[in-house]
């Protein structure tokens, strides 16, 4: 797999660029974004391709079941170059729309079958994501047996970001029949990639460090969902699942973290171990790229980062990472 960084821009520039990113993304939001209501399991056209996170949040916001760009074509048929469907998991309080407006369409159009759910939440709540997470895993196996149905495919490669690329998708793999642990061959999954994933436990910079200390967990989880207490560090699910191993066999798992992550704190806590007959690549983001700022939310909005998701997907034909400036909340 090909990951050479490029040499950094003048700083010049990429203060330029950076500029013109923000300025963009703050009059987008200022005016307001003109659409129909897309039905929660209909495709969206892969053209409209939402180039930001503030674009893409807002519009989740409002249209909080709508597919992604390119995403739940329940027509689509896997290609010979393509053989396996891509499900996106999003993260916690956000949606799907909200999460893959931009890598959904991307995948689309490089020819794959992409499939978005919306997981965790009651329809018409944008911030979803938030139920107990062996839950939402048992939700997840049932869209994958879904989508496996519908499209005649084998198995399914997972890309998921924070909680959807983390012990969500771990618990279905372990708990939920994602895995046949005595004939991998029979897996229902083949790759998992998480960006910025929640696969240890999280401290949100000391802040759930802090509640967990206060034993505040189920307060806030009062707001938050159960999910929030589930992610911290030490929780049962966590512990839960460390206890059997990072991985299970047959899978190829990608971890893509930013050292400015903010959220899965510290970020080292992304990193997996590979365990019998599994693969594991644990990439810093900044390794690659030194320039590039994006912290956790801007990552899936990160054109660096979603270069390695494709790299990741299809390794035999890995291309070069051509590093370019992104930013805090906003990517690029």
């Amino acid at each position: 797999m090909s990951h050479r960084p490029v040499r950094p821009a003048p700083r010049s520039r990429l203060i330029r660029r950076w500029a013109t990113a923000t300025v963009s993304a703050v009059t987008a939001l200022a005016l307001g974004f003109p659409g129909t209501s897309v039905a929660a399991d209909g495709p969206t056209p892969p053209g409209a391709a939402t180039a930001s996170a503030p674009e893409a949040f807002l519009r989740g916001t409002l249209q909080p079941d709508a597919s992604p760009p390119g995403a739940n074509d329940w027509k689509c048929r896997p290609t010979a170059a393509h053989p396996r469907p891509v499900v996106l998991l999003h993260a916690t309080l956000t949606n799907a729309h909200m999460n893959w407006s931009m890598l959904s369409p991307l995948l689309k159009e490089a020819g794959y079958c992409v499939f978005a759910p919306n997981y965790g939440g009651r329809p018409g709540v944008p911030f979803k994501a938030t139920r107990h997470i062996p839950d939402s895993a048992r939700e997840i196996a049932r869209y994958v047996d879904r989508v496996l149905d519908a499209t005649g495919a084998r198995q399914v490669d997972l890309v998921g970001h924070s909680q959807g690329g983390g012990v969500l998708p771990r618990w279905y793999l372990r708990f939920e029949g994602g895995t046949n642990p005595a004939k991998p061959s029979r897996n229902k999954v083949r790759r998992l990639i998480g960006l910025a994933p929640s696969n240890h436990g999280a401290t949100l910079s000391g802040l759930g460090t802090l509640t967990t200390e206060l034993g505040l967990n189920p307060t806030v989880s009062l707001v938050a969902g159960q999910a929030y207490a589930d992610q911290m560090v030490g929780s049962e699910v966590n512990t839960t699942l460390d206890r059997g191993g990072d991985t299970q066999p047959g899978v190829d798992y990608t971890v893509i973290a930013t050292r400015y992550d903010e959220a899965v704190t510290p970020y080292r806590n992304q990193f997996l171990k590979a365990g019998p007959r599994a693969k594991v690549r644990n990439i810093t983001l900044q390794d690659i790229c030194p320039q590039d700022l994006s912290e956790h939310i801007s990552i899936a909005y990160d054109s660096n980062a979603l270069q390695i998701v494709l790299n990741a997907l299809d390794p035999a034909h890995a291309r070069s990472v051509h590093c370019r400036l992104s930013a805090p909340l906003i990517g690029g």
